[in-house]
């Protein structure tokens, strides 16, 4: 079991200009407050690896305390560097403004329209919504590298205002939901990259490693197959905004635990821990003989040993999440990774984060609407 300072939840899942669907646990303020953790935070270098099909680009992401995956991008002509969440709960890409006002923008860096000949701007304002914040600003358009993918002209928002974003390790976020949750009118990086040929299979894929800073990719156009144990189970999409699908339980121990009538999962790369609603969770926790810490539910470390897994049934298939991933050491004691608080979705709806893409590799196929999960390497 690796052993964490605190817990935070990411970007997550996001809409544009519009409510938020699903409340997420707390900001980043609240969550980051072991604070002296990010100065020990190195760069992450990001390459194009893939020997095997030059048409997939494997993407190196830095793992921050198995709490956010991030990986460098840079915008503009001589480009600019910065560090981005690759989010499949929101669509939207966005960085901070060099006219940014806001005190989480001191900590990050900054774009500088003016140092760049290729930007175009549009003055558009744009507000992003944020389980943990929001951000506030404008649309301008330049070249996006991620590694050897180039995205011309490519619209992206840059921030006057951000709320919940201080101390968080990265710059800005990028996603990679579907178009109809970003920016009205602005195509995403990912499907400006399809429409200009950068790889001929829209799909890709994370492999998330734990506790170790290197190793986790995110790969476009293609998979690679020496990341994942076994064959890919797909999964259809129950709908084609966020990458959500059908789950048909959640069972601990033989018994049906949660989702008892099936339910509805999102896997998002932009939040750290599992959320579902508040008393399916507090059951949950009920069933670990977890108490309640705060905000939080706590169990003895001793008791990692004898928890049993907690078994999310997916398409007839069972994907297990054994307690040394579900139950974190903080401190001096031990964290469950359950967090409530998606009441305001229907039907009953579950967000599966980085804790769950740790154990299984993740495909998301654009052109079959489907998502495949094998266990990782």
């Amino acid at each position: 079991m690796c052993s964490y300072a605190d817990v935070m939840t990411g970007a997550g899942t996001t809409i544009s200009d519009q409510s938020l669907p699903l409340r997420k646990m707390k900001t980043l303020r609240e969550t980051l407050r072991e604070k002296n953790l990010l100065n020990n935070f190195l760069e992450e270098q990001a390459h194009r690896l893939s020997k095997r099909d030059s048409k997939i680009a494997t993407h190196l992401l830095r793992n921050y305390l198995d709490m956010a995956y991030m990986g460098n991008i840079t915008i503009g002509t001589p480009p600019q560097e910065f560090q981005v969440i690759f989010d499949t709960g929101s669509a939207d890409l966005w960085v901070p403004s060099i006219s940014c006002v806001s005190p989480a923008c001191y900590t990050h860096k900054t774009f500088n329209l003016h140092n760049s000949s290729s930007f175009g701007q549009t003055r558009q304002p744009i507000n992003i919504f944020y389980g943990p914040g929001t951000v506030q600003g404008f649309l301008g358009s330049d070249t996006v590298r991620i590694g050897n993918l180039v995205s011309l002209k490519q619209s992206f928002g840059l921030s006057l205002e951000e709320y919940g974003f201080d101390g968080a390790p990265f710059d800005g976020v990028l996603g990679l939901a579907y178009p109809s949750v970003g920016i009205k009118g602005v195509i995403p990086i990912f499907d400006n990259l399809w429409l200009q040929g950068a790889f001929s299979e829209p799909v890709f894929a994370f492999y998330l490693n734990k506790c170790k800073p290197e190793g986790s990719v995110v790969m476009f156009g293609g998979v690679d197959h020496r990341y994942y144990k076994g064959e890919l189970n797909w999964i259809p999409l129950s709908q084609t905004r966020y990458w959500q699908i059908s789950m048909n339980r959640i069972s601990m121990n033989g018994n049906v635990a949660a989702c008892s009538h099936g339910c509805q999962a999102l896997l998002d790369t932009g939040t750290s821990m599992i959320h579902g609603p508040t008393r399916l969770i507090t059951n949950m926790h009920k069933l670990m003989n977890a108490k309640q810490k705060g905000s939080e539910y706590a169990v003895s470390c001793d008791a990692v040993q004898t928890l049993p897994p907690v078994i999310f049934n997916i398409s007839g298939i069972d994907y297990p999440l054994p307690p040394q991933a579900y139950i974190i050491k903080a401190q001096n004691f031990c964290l469950s990774i359950f967090h409530g608080g998606t009441e305001t979705s229907s039907p009953e709806t579950w967000i599966l984060g980085n804790v769950f893409m740790r154990q299984y590799f993740s495909v998301f196929d654009r052109r079959n609407d489907r998502i495949g999960l094998a266990p990782a390497v």
